[in-house]
Protein backbone atom coordinates (compact mmCIF):
# COMPACT_ATOMS: atom_id res chain seq x y z
CA UNK A 1 0.00 0.00 0.00
CA UNK A 2 1.08 3.68 -0.09
CA UNK A 3 -0.66 6.92 0.80
CA UNK A 4 -4.48 6.98 1.27
CA UNK A 5 -5.79 10.64 1.43
CA UNK A 6 -8.87 11.65 0.99
CA UNK A 7 -10.72 15.04 0.89
CA UNK A 8 -12.95 15.77 4.45
CA UNK A 9 -14.30 19.61 3.96
CA UNK A 10 -14.30 23.17 2.71
CA UNK A 11 -14.49 24.80 5.90
CA UNK A 12 -15.35 28.60 5.50
CA UNK A 13 -15.72 29.54 9.75
CA UNK A 14 -13.50 28.21 12.82
CA UNK A 15 -16.96 25.74 13.75
CA UNK A 16 -16.24 23.84 10.57
CA UNK A 17 -13.06 22.85 10.88
CA UNK A 18 -12.28 19.41 12.06
CA UNK A 19 -12.20 18.38 15.34
CA UNK A 20 -10.40 15.32 16.18
CA UNK A 21 -7.62 16.20 17.32
CA UNK A 22 -5.54 15.30 14.61
CA UNK A 23 -2.04 17.21 13.41
CA UNK A 24 -2.20 19.62 10.75
CA UNK A 25 -0.04 21.37 8.11
CA UNK A 26 -0.88 24.18 6.77
CA UNK A 27 -0.08 25.54 2.82
CA UNK A 28 -0.27 28.93 2.12
CA UNK A 29 1.29 31.20 -0.66
CA UNK A 30 -0.02 32.99 -3.38
CA UNK A 31 -3.12 32.18 -5.75
CA UNK A 32 -2.09 29.88 -8.28
CA UNK A 33 1.11 29.28 -7.02
CA UNK A 34 0.54 25.29 -6.62
CA UNK A 35 -0.53 24.82 -3.51
CA UNK A 36 -2.77 22.33 -5.09
CA UNK A 37 -0.19 20.44 -7.24
CA UNK A 38 1.82 20.16 -4.47
CA UNK A 39 -0.37 18.34 -2.36
CA UNK A 40 -1.11 16.22 -5.01
CA UNK A 41 2.33 15.12 -5.63
CA UNK A 42 2.96 14.59 -2.07
CA UNK A 43 0.23 12.05 -2.05
CA UNK A 44 0.55 10.63 -5.08
CA UNK A 45 -2.85 11.58 -6.18
CA UNK A 46 -3.28 14.13 -9.57
CA UNK A 47 -6.95 13.93 -8.52
CA UNK A 48 -7.33 14.69 -4.45
CA UNK A 49 -6.84 18.15 -4.45
CA UNK A 50 -8.64 20.48 -7.04
CA UNK A 51 -6.52 22.46 -9.07
CA UNK A 52 -7.17 25.12 -11.59
CA UNK A 53 -5.51 27.96 -13.63
CA UNK A 54 -7.90 30.41 -12.34
CA UNK A 55 -6.84 32.42 -9.22
CA UNK A 56 -8.36 32.54 -6.52
CA UNK A 57 -10.53 28.89 -6.84
CA UNK A 58 -9.56 27.98 -3.34
CA UNK A 59 -11.73 30.20 -1.29
CA UNK A 60 -11.98 28.22 1.76
CA UNK A 61 -9.62 26.09 4.10
CA UNK A 62 -9.38 22.76 2.55
CA UNK A 63 -8.69 19.77 4.97
CA UNK A 64 -7.82 16.56 3.62
CA UNK A 65 -6.87 13.94 5.81
CA UNK A 66 -3.93 11.90 5.18
CA UNK A 67 -2.02 8.40 5.84
CA UNK A 68 1.39 7.95 5.25
CA UNK A 69 1.45 3.74 5.24
CA UNK A 70 2.64 0.80 3.80
CA UNK A 71 6.11 0.20 2.10
CA UNK A 72 6.00 3.11 -0.24
CA UNK A 73 5.35 5.57 2.29
CA UNK A 74 7.83 8.56 2.09
CA UNK A 75 11.54 8.20 3.83
CA UNK A 76 10.50 8.90 7.40
CA UNK A 77 7.06 8.58 7.83
CA UNK A 78 5.28 6.80 9.98
CA UNK A 79 2.36 3.81 9.19
CA UNK A 80 -1.14 4.57 10.16
CA UNK A 81 -0.55 7.80 11.96
CA UNK A 82 -2.65 10.50 10.16
CA UNK A 83 -2.55 14.17 9.83
CA UNK A 84 -4.61 17.06 7.34
CA UNK A 85 -3.47 19.12 5.28
CA UNK A 86 -4.86 22.27 4.78
CA UNK A 87 -5.09 23.95 1.50
CA UNK A 88 -5.25 27.63 2.35
CA UNK A 89 -6.82 30.57 0.37
CA UNK A 90 -4.52 32.26 -1.90
CA UNK A 91 -3.21 35.82 -1.06
CA UNK A 92 -2.97 38.40 -3.44
CA UNK A 93 -5.34 37.42 -5.61
CA UNK A 94 -7.10 40.99 -6.89
CA UNK A 95 -10.41 40.23 -8.44
CA UNK A 96 -12.63 40.02 -5.44
CA UNK A 97 -14.09 42.21 -3.63
CA UNK A 98 -12.25 44.52 -0.59
CA UNK A 99 -14.68 42.65 1.96
CA UNK A 100 -13.60 39.36 0.80
CA UNK A 101 -10.10 39.76 0.94
CA UNK A 102 -10.62 40.99 4.89
CA UNK A 103 -12.90 37.86 4.91
CA UNK A 104 -10.29 35.55 4.02
CA UNK A 105 -7.43 37.34 6.12
CA UNK A 106 -9.72 36.96 9.39
CA UNK A 107 -10.26 33.65 8.80
CA UNK A 108 -6.47 32.82 7.93
CA UNK A 109 -5.00 34.47 10.80
CA UNK A 110 -7.54 33.73 13.23
CA UNK A 111 -6.68 29.56 12.32
CA UNK A 112 -2.95 29.94 12.25
CA UNK A 113 -2.63 32.06 15.65
CA UNK A 114 -5.01 29.80 17.50
CA UNK A 115 -5.59 26.39 15.88
CA UNK A 116 -3.67 23.83 18.38
CA UNK A 117 -3.08 20.91 16.41
CA UNK A 118 -1.32 23.38 13.94
CA UNK A 119 2.83 21.88 13.77
CA UNK A 120 3.80 23.31 10.36
CA UNK A 121 3.43 25.58 7.10
CA UNK A 122 4.68 25.45 4.04
CA UNK A 123 4.74 28.31 2.76
CA UNK A 124 4.80 27.52 -0.97
CA UNK A 125 6.21 30.23 -4.03
CA UNK A 126 6.84 30.14 -7.66
CA UNK A 127 10.89 29.59 -8.37
CA UNK A 128 10.19 30.83 -11.50
CA UNK A 129 9.03 35.08 -10.16
CA UNK A 130 11.08 36.89 -7.27
CA UNK A 131 9.06 36.93 -4.10
CA UNK A 132 6.30 39.70 -4.22
CA UNK A 133 5.49 42.27 -1.44
CA UNK A 134 2.90 39.92 -0.44
CA UNK A 135 5.19 36.94 0.18
CA UNK A 136 7.74 39.01 1.84
CA UNK A 137 5.22 40.18 4.45
CA UNK A 138 3.87 37.01 5.02
CA UNK A 139 7.06 35.25 5.48
CA UNK A 140 7.81 38.00 8.14
CA UNK A 141 4.19 37.65 9.62
CA UNK A 142 4.98 33.86 10.15
CA UNK A 143 8.52 34.79 11.31
CA UNK A 144 6.88 37.28 14.17
CA UNK A 145 4.65 34.81 15.48
CA UNK A 146 7.49 32.10 15.43
CA UNK A 147 5.03 29.35 13.37
CA UNK A 148 7.56 26.43 11.87
CA UNK A 149 7.49 27.00 8.46
CA UNK A 150 9.57 25.32 5.14
CA UNK A 151 9.39 27.43 1.80
CA UNK A 152 9.11 25.26 -1.15
CA UNK A 153 10.02 26.55 -4.20
CA UNK A 154 7.37 24.95 -6.72
CA UNK A 155 6.99 24.64 -10.14
CA UNK A 156 11.31 23.71 -10.91
CA UNK A 157 10.29 22.23 -14.23
CA UNK A 158 9.47 25.04 -15.65
CA UNK A 159 12.89 26.12 -15.10
CA UNK A 160 16.29 25.26 -17.04
CA UNK A 161 18.25 23.58 -14.29
CA UNK A 162 21.73 25.87 -14.37
CA UNK A 163 19.04 28.63 -13.21
CA UNK A 164 17.92 27.07 -9.86
CA UNK A 165 21.01 28.00 -7.68
CA UNK A 166 20.28 31.54 -8.95
CA UNK A 167 16.61 31.91 -8.67
CA UNK A 168 16.50 30.32 -5.01
CA UNK A 169 19.24 32.83 -3.61
CA UNK A 170 16.95 35.28 -4.81
CA UNK A 171 13.74 34.12 -2.96
CA UNK A 172 15.89 33.08 -0.22
CA UNK A 173 17.53 36.31 0.21
CA UNK A 174 14.04 38.64 -0.24
CA UNK A 175 12.65 36.52 2.32
CA UNK A 176 15.30 36.96 4.88
CA UNK A 177 15.91 32.84 4.79
CA UNK A 178 19.66 33.10 3.78
CA UNK A 179 20.89 32.26 7.49
CA UNK A 180 18.33 29.53 7.48
CA UNK A 181 19.79 25.23 7.67
CA UNK A 182 17.38 24.62 5.11
CA UNK A 183 16.31 28.13 3.68
CA UNK A 184 14.08 26.92 0.05
CA UNK A 185 13.32 23.44 -0.85
CA UNK A 186 13.45 22.98 -4.70
CA UNK A 187 10.08 21.41 -5.46
CA UNK A 188 8.58 20.45 -9.20
CA UNK A 189 5.00 18.52 -9.16
CA UNK A 190 5.57 16.81 -12.30
CA UNK A 191 8.99 15.10 -11.69
CA UNK A 192 8.87 14.76 -7.74
CA UNK A 193 12.04 16.65 -7.47
CA UNK A 194 12.03 18.01 -3.54
CA UNK A 195 9.10 15.18 -2.56
CA UNK A 196 11.68 13.67 0.25
CA UNK A 197 12.98 16.65 1.61
CA UNK A 198 9.53 17.73 2.05
CA UNK A 199 8.46 15.10 4.13
CA UNK A 200 11.10 14.73 5.83
CA UNK A 201 10.44 18.30 7.03
CA UNK A 202 6.79 17.72 7.72
CA UNK A 203 7.11 14.14 9.88
CA UNK A 204 9.93 16.37 11.59
CA UNK A 205 7.17 18.89 12.75
CA UNK A 206 4.61 15.76 13.64
CA UNK A 207 6.87 14.72 16.07
CA UNK A 208 6.94 11.01 14.70
CA UNK A 209 10.35 9.28 14.97
CA UNK A 210 11.15 7.58 11.62
CA UNK A 211 10.74 4.21 13.07
CA UNK A 212 7.00 5.33 13.59
CA UNK A 213 6.88 5.19 17.61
Amino acid sequence: MGIHAEFVISATAPDQFPSDGLPEVALVGRSNVGKSSLINALVQNRKLAKTSNTPGRTRALNFYRVWPQGKARPPGAPAAKPFYFVDMPGYGFARVSEAERRAWGRLIEGYLLTRRTLRGILHVVDVRHPPTADDVTMREWLRYHRLATLCVATKADKVGRSAWSRHLEVIARELGLEGDVEPVVLFSAETGLGRAEVWRWIIEQLGCSTSGK
